[in-house]
């Protein structure tokens, strides 16, 4: 394990596959992949099997958490690669306080995505 990879570990804490998140949605996974493909929440292989998985906190009420989408897209857009997003995304900043994950979760995405956009440049 890389120590990007141990470091998202201990960051994230808890992890759903994509059969969870399809039946939290009440989709199918091939809908769960799209929403992948499409960039809507990040995904990473973990565990004995490689499975894909994604953060647990990128679901909120059986959707996934507003402002998400968007804010993966800046942070593409600033060349972080999927394993950088999910270090930024889950390390705690004083200025919000809190991490930025929660910071969406509490529908606070305009102040995310301003840090964001701050690093692009």
């Amino acid at each position: 394990m890389s120590e990007t990879e141990t470091t998202i570990e201990k960051l994230v804490g808890e992890w759903l596959t994509l059969p969870e998140i399809a039946d939290m949605f009440g989709v199918e996974v091939t809908r769960v992949r799209q929403l992948l493909k499409e960039r809507q929440f990040l995904a990473v292989r973990r565990g004995d099997n490689r499975s894909l998985q994604v953060p647990a906190a990128f679901i909120q009420d059986n959707a996934t958490v507003k402002g998400l989408a968007g804010t993966i897209t800046v942070l593409t857009d600033a060349g972080f690669s999927d394993d950088e997003m999910l270090e930024w995304l889950f390390t705690d900043d004083e200025s919000l306080p809190g991490t930025p994950v929660e910071a969406l979760r509490g529908n606070r995405k305009t102040e995310v995505r301003r840090r964001a956009q701050a690093l692009a440049v």
